[in-house]
């Protein structure tokens, strides 16, 4: 019989607070584009004692890695939420997509943190990358898009989508929605799917974005 986990401590649970607001202060960095701040600085932001910082983490580099894996996690539970109710891996990929574009919007921040790391997001292991990947696999095996080397597909998937997520942050006028919608039709024509296809998974009602 496996023992019930214990329950966290006052301890813990201030240690994990902690954690979390220099978390939260390196995103906050991050989405500044200001990844030369000092751990004093960081410290300051997240209301800790300096001393404190390494009992979590060894240096910045450190926390600003985990502050993009913390945002890109954030981005993954979301996204596995809504592309759950679909089987066809085709529109699974259009309606993450969309979905993604839309998200510049809703948590600007967290896009910014993704921005601001740059194409080499696209080679993490969390995010954005693996589930582009396995779609785009997905959707290659069942037919829906044309062969193509999976690494370069999703590269190319990835900078359409960063250079979305740019032009949204770059203007705050234009419309998230219709340049989703258009960047991801642009995406399936490239995959080879024809005009009709792309059309009708590019457009269309999409499910609420869960609550963050």
């Amino acid at each position: 019989m496996t023992a019930e986990p214990a329950a966290p401590t006052r301890t813990d649970r201030r240690r994990e607070r902690t954690r979390n607001a220099l978390l939260a202060a390196a995103r906050g960095f991050l989405s500044e584009g200001r990844s030369s701040v000092s751990i004093q600085e960081i410290t300051d932001a997240a209301d800790v004692g300096f001393g404190s910082f390494y009992n979590h983490f060894d240096s910045k580099e450190q926390l600003f890695d985990e502050a993009v894996r913390s945002a890109l996690l954030v981005y993954s539970e979301m996204r596995d939420q809504i592309v759950a109710l679909y089987e066809d891996p085709a529109e699974v990929f259009a309606v993450s997509f969309r979905m993604t574009g839309r998200l510049q919007r809703r948590i600007p921040e967290m896009v910014k943190v993704v921005l601001n790391s740059g194409m080499g997001v696209m080679l993490r292991n969390e995010g954005l990358a693996p589930r582009a990947r396995h779609d785009i696999r997905a959707a290659q095996d069942a037919g829906r898009f044309e062969p193509m080397d999976a690494d370069l597909a999703v590269m190319s998937a990835g900078g359409a989508l960063l250079g979305l997520l740019q032009l949204l942050d770059a203007d705050p006028g234009a419309d998230a929605d219709a340049l989703s919608d258009e960047m991801t039709y642009r995406m399936l024509r490239m995959f080879g799917m024809n005009k009709r296809t792309a059309e009708r998974l590019s457009t269309g009602a999409l499910p609420e974005i869960p609550e963050l």
